[in-house]
């Protein structure tokens, strides 16, 4: 159990910050039907697999990290901006349920190669 626990707390995470994320979007009183529309679209950027391992790694993981949501969701709040802050709710709720999925960054070397496997 404990050579798993890494990984489970990683999905835990997953889960709540998708369920953060989701909860708040709804709180702030935004529409469902543009979570429903965006909440695939970080998945667009697999299309730099067509270039090869590299550069599809590098395009996922770009969108994958929680770095941009959050700085996107920071300046949507500052600024008063409600549909950066939509935005970067749904992109957090997409990388925390891909996560809890088991889904992580890719490694250069092919698809299924993720940084979950690896912790």
């Amino acid at each position: 159990m404990l050579d798993r626990l890494p990984r489970h707390l990683v999905r835990a995470e997953g889960i709540a910050v998708a369920a953060a994320a989701i909860v708040l979007y709804f709180h702030e009183g935004y529409p469902w039907w543009v979570l429903l529309v965006l909440a695939l679209a970080p998945d667009l950027s697999a299309v730099g697999y067509l270039f090869g391992p590299r550069v599809g790694a590098a395009s996922y993981d770009a969108v994958h990290t929680y770095v941009g949501p959050v700085a996107l969701g920071l300046a949507g709040v500052v600024w008063g901006s409600d549909t950066a802050t939509m935005i970067a709710l749904i992109w957090l709720a997409h990388i925390g349920v891909d996560h809890a999925l088991g889904y992580g960054l890719k490694y250069p070397t092919r698809f299924d190669d993720t940084h979950l496997q690896r912790i």
